[in-house]
């Protein structure tokens, strides 16, 4: 007989056990099921919902100026100027209509389809999120010529809803400080909001957003200040990400239009590289992972250029047979659909699922295409040439593949030679260091751990893929070595460019370069290939970047590695003063000036390494980076350096 009211423990299990969650409370016990994570990224979440509320006033045509500002203590205030919360009497919470936004979960004009036809954000948790998980929260509402003013701690009211003075304009203004009982990370980055306040201007053309940090002030007295604003929306977005690409046409091929009730927005053209850069959104969500949308433009992209390939003959002289996949190299494109109920799915929740979307857009980008590739026969002329162009160097390609992956890296023949490998074969423990030179390579070997440490020399810089077909990638040497030691495999019958992971080796690829210009510049091309060819090993967090110290210093019997010129000062200022025997430094410029013991201590310990994690945080401006670092418009580069670059004397 099995008593019910008894768990697997042994223990009690009844209504005693049963928590209610009253309020935000459910918000503060699982965060990340509401904001993603407590980490920077759901720290940065938080502003974008509050400004997601600010945008969806702007999509119902009542609001054109949004001001971000991050305040000297790292708390957030957004000021719009929409029509302002609603502050009267809600009957059936029996509070204000601005209490119940804050403090109910889905609540909000979201769900009432004459108040907003689209909205983004998190439909109704947004605002009400941000209040639980802040631990102060003020709401200033401009509205019926007055000013009212409600204050929260977390989540909580502090008091009523109160007038405090009269105003003819109308808003609102949100300020609000993240709760650090709740966020691991609770200073914010300006440049990641920045990169979301651009996005969000140019999927809204016409409306100001404008990003102030009050927390760095400039020479001349004002704060670091920044307006993003959009005439051309889409059309914009595309020149921006491909500002450090060649062009093959000048033009932005731009739609604009309704279907089946969809609106959609499409802007795209086509660049010299072998890329394909494909962006989309719903109702200003960037879907990561796609969708019916993505879906639909790749049909009737892939439809339409056949058709008028075909119509004009421009393939009878190729002998090759055109995929899908040879339309989109060397394009960049960005879709932006509205839709009233989107329907997400996927591991992220940034699919979209709603199958009508697929028929709109498909319709809309055929229509648009047609028109413009008759009216442009040059322009037209141009994209079937790169397309021809694509199809040959994928049969070049699969070919190269072919020879790389012809023997299996898990039979032990087909290891590269210069891989000294781990004992261990459990990928989840196992790490593979990508060390540059035979030097550098032999001293890891001498100084890793055997068990689970192994270790691949590369010689030289290896090839720059930004700037090469995909038959030279699989021809060079170091790379095929990447793919035989790794053992993962590119390439199937519906996808030649998917990467296959089910036989990965390895759950860590640590980059270990030298800590010079040289040493930066290899690891920039590893990163490139890793990016272009191998996404998903980035995507699941197996990709690292070893940071080796770049001095030693001693003191008599003390010694200290330090990893910056702050550090090594620091160790001077502490042992220097007043003192007679001589601090000595030594400077390491590569890691083979390193002893074994001394790389293990150091570097590859993992009780005293420090490892940086790759992550795509925006990958339209990874994308935008990569093809600017490593393409091949010097202009976007040198400017680049120019602003980026920490100067100081580096090594000849």
């Amino acid at each position: 007989m099995i008593d019910e009211d008894l768990n697997v423990a042994g223990e009690e299990y009844s209504s005693k056990n049963i928590q209610v969650l009253e309020g935000l409370e459910a918000v503060r016990k699982r965060p990340a099921m509401y904001i993603g994570d407590t980490g920077e990224k759901g720290l940065h979440h938080l502003v974008y919902e509050v400004v997601d509320n600010s945008i969806d006033e702007a999509l119902a045509g009542f609001c054109s100026n949004i001001k971000v500002t991050i305040n000297e203590d790292n708390s957030i205030r957004v000021e719009d100027d929409g029509r302002g919360i609603p502050v009267d009497y809600h009957e059936k919470e029996g509070k204000s209509a601005l209490e119940v936004v804050l403090t109910v979960l889905h609540a909000g004009g979201k769900f009432d389809k004459g108040t907003y036809k689209v909205s983004g954000g998190l439909h109704g948790v947004g605002l009400s999120c941000v209040n639980a998980l802040s631990a102060y929260l003020k709401a200033e509402v401009y509205r019926n010529e007055k000013i009212y003013v409600q204050e929260y701690g977390i989540g909580k009211p502090l008091n009523d809803v109160r007038e405090i003075g009269a105003s003819d304009r109308t808003g609102t203004i949100i300020t609000f400080k993240p709760d650090h009982t709740i966020f691991t990370v609770t200073e914010y980055k300006y440049d990641i909001l920045a990169t979301r306040l651009r996005e969000l201007a140019f999927l809204n053309a016409g409306i100001k957003l404008k990003l102030t940090d009050k927390r760095t002030l400039k020479d001349d007295g004002t704060y670091k200040t920044e307006t993003f604003y959009s005439e051309e929306g889409l059309k914009e977005f595309v020149r921006y990400v491909d500002r450090s690409k060649e062009s093959l046409i000048n033009d932005i091929i731009h739609i604009t239009t309704e279907k089946q009730g969809i609106p959609v927005e499409v802007a795209m053209t086509y660049n010299m590289s072998y890329n394909e850069s494909v962006f989309s959104y719903v109702n200003d969500i960037h879907t990561i992972e796609g969708g019916t949308h993505l879906a639909g433009f790749r049909r009737g992209l892939t439809r339409t250029l056949k058709k008028y390939a075909e119509d004009s003959k421009l393939l009878e002289k190729a002998k090759v047979e055109i995929q899908g996949d040879d339309f989109r190299e060397g394009l960049t494109a960005v879709i932006s659909i509205k839709v009233a109920e989107p329907q997400f799915e996927g591991q992220t929740k940034t699919k979209l699922g709603n199958n009508e979307v697929m028929g709109a857009v498909d319709v809309a980008v055929g229509e648009a295409l047609k028109y413009y590739l008759e009216e442009h026969p040059k322009e037209a002329k141009a994209i079937v040439d790169k397309v021809i162009l694509a199809a040959t160097a994928r049969q070049a390609a699969r070919k190269a593949r072919e020879l790389v992956q012809r023997k299996s890296p898990l039979t032990g023949g087909g290891l590269p030679g210069k891989l000294a490998d781990c004992s261990s074969k459990d990928a989840a423990e196992c790490e593979l260091f990508l060390v540059e030179g035979d030097s550098a390579g032999g001293t890891a070997k001498q100084g890793r751990d055997r068990m689970f440490q192994a270790i691949l020399p590369l010689r030289g810089k290896i090839l720059n893929v930004e700037k090469a077909m995909d038959h030279k990638i699989f021809e060079s040497d170091e790379i095929q070595n990447i793919f035989r030691a790794l053992g993962v495999t590119i390439g199937t019958e519906d996808d030649p460019k998917a990467l296959n992971m089910s036989k990965i080796r390895y759950h860590k690829i640590i980059i270990m370069t030298d800590a010079d210009v040289d040493g930066s510049h290899i690891a920039t091309l590893i990163l490139t290939f890793f990016f272009r060819r191998m996404r998903g090993l980035i995507e699941n967090g197996y990709v690292y970047l070893a940071t080796p110290p770049l001095y030693l210093c001693k003191k008599g019997k003390v010694e200290e590695y330090c990893w910056t010129d702050q550090q090594r000062q620091a160790f001077i200022d502490k042992y220097g003063a007043g003192s007679e025997s001589q601090i000595h430094t030594q400077r390491y410029k590569g890691l083979g000036e390193m002893n074994d013991h001394q790389l293990w201590d150091t570097t590859m310990n993992p009780e005293n390494r420090t490892l940086k994690q790759i992550a795509i945080e925006n990958a339209m401006e990874a994308d935008s980076i990569f093809a600017m670092l490593m393409g091949e418009d010097v202009g976007p580069r040198r400017e680049f350096i120019e602003e980026n670059a920490t100067y100081a004397n580096i090594d000849a």
